[in-house]
């Protein structure tokens, strides 16, 4: 039994130094903000880099490498991330939006899966399940990137574009995570397809897929209907919101739903039938938002080790080609096509498909479960991840305006 001296002791000897470096990482984050708003450089990409500064082969020299806890705490602000993004969404979004929203995040991410798996097992020679677990990966588009894009990357688009992006970003994950880990299960296990694990595996994605839904839609009402009619001080309501949508978040996750899709969800319906105003939880979960978008992409950049991604350069950034160039592409003009999208809408949908967090966080699962998959695949996927971020990032501004896409288009969506 420790005394309350040696406690105190642990305390300021372990807690102190890291809460100091935490914040620090963060504060510097922030420091070099307007610097990317200037350069036009993806700001969650600056701040990947100083958290791979910070890490074992950088000048900070930390060495961290514990992948379950990346796991778990990367989940969590993911979570956070989603949900701001549920409360952020607009009212009245046209049901055609949210049609081809959820067209591109089903059969959009099951296109994008058999493309890139298919082209990246006959180009690398990567055992035909693993490379179909790649592309489960890196196929969902990241919530975190495109809302930092479009709030400070100066594009401008119309609306409908915009939003079903938006909505994409938000939605496109269960189908992503449910056939990760599918497919982390068959390699571990059989290392091959048979019809009964097949029909089993996409019986679970649609089970999760449909429950988040549910239940997002019941406890994001629920938790409007007790906000509605709870008398408590305006400062709460914000701390009301944020801590329910993590409860039905938990709770849908540990009824076998999605609750990532779910707590999206529920912020969605608290920002369409709150009666409150909503300025005061839209400006708290903004600022969770980027406390949770700096904290993972930190943590993410000090998980990995630059001088290992050499050895995966080349196949990752084939991969990456793949995606960028050939399945995102064919995935959005084979699901939209039939849309009222004009061509050029749908180019620019097809360039915007930016990978982040959800991707990286993914490519940890297969290595923490028992299984062959090693730390090669995190490594291919961050490459793929980053490139994503240099290439779209940069160039999603210059596009917009060379497509003639601004919002005075909006007028004719109406």
């Amino acid at each position: 039994m420790r005394s309350r001296e040696q406690v105190a002791l642990i305390w300021e000897d372990d807690v102190y130094p890291t809460l100091t470096l935490i914040a620090f990482l963060v504060l510097l984050s922030l420091a070099v903000f307007p610097l990317a708003r200037r350069s036009g450089t993806p700001f969650l990409l600056i701040v990947l880099g100083i958290g791979m500064l910070a890490g074992e082969d950088g000048p900070g020299g930390i060495d961290f490498d514990d992948f379950r806890l990346a796991y778990d705490l990367g989940s969590i602000a993911l979570a956070v991330i989603l949900f701001a993004g549920g409360i952020e969404t607009e009212r009245r979004i046209p049901k055609k939006v949210i049609i081809s929203a959820l067209l591109l995040a089903i059969p959009g991410v099951l296109i994008t899966v058999g493309i890139v798996g298919g082209l990246t097992h006959l180009a690398l020679g990567i055992p035909i399940l693993t490379a179909l677990l790649l592309g489960a990966v890196i196929a969902p588009t990241d919530a975190a990137a495109t809302f930092m894009l479009f709030q400070h990357g100066n594009v401008s688009v119309p609306k409908k574009v915009k939003d079903t992006l938006f909505l994409e970003s938000g939605l496109n994950d269960p189908v992503s995570i449910g056939l990760t880990v599918a497919l982390t299960a068959f390699i571990a296990t059989s290392n091959h397809f048979d019809t009964n694990s097949l029909l089993g595996s996409s019986y679970i994605v649609v089970v999760q897929i449909v429950s988040g839904i549910i239940g997002g839609l019941i406890g994001g009402w629920l938790l409007t209907a007790l906000m509605n009619k709870l008398p408590v001080p305006v400062g709460l309501y914000p701390v009301l919101a944020f801590v329910g949508g993590l409860f039905v978040f938990g709770l849908v996750g540990m009824l076998g739903g999605s609750g990532f899709m779910a707590i999206y969800i529920a912020g969605a319906v608290v920002r369409n039938r709150l009666v409150h105003p909503v300025d005061r939880i839209m400006n708290f979960s903004e600022g969770l938002q980027w406390i949770a978008q700096l904290l993972v992409f930190l943590l993410l950049g000090l998980l990995v080790t630059p001088s290992q991604l050499a050895n995966t350069l080349v196949p990752a950034l084939i991969c990456a080609a793949i995606l960028m160039f050939v399945a995102r592409p064919i995935a959005v003009f084979v699901t939209l096509g039939a849309s009222r999208f004009s061509f050029k809408e749908l180019t620019f949908i097809s360039w915007m498909g930016l990978r982040g967090a959800v991707p990286i966080l993914l490519s940890i699962y297969p290595i923490i479960e028992p299984g062959p998959i090693s730390h090669v695949f995190f490594n291919i996927v961050f490459v793929v991840v980053v490139s994503s971020l240099l290439l779209q990032g940069f160039t999603a501004s210059f596009l917009g305006q060379k497509l003639a896409l601004d919002r005075k288009d909006d007028a004719a969506d109406k």
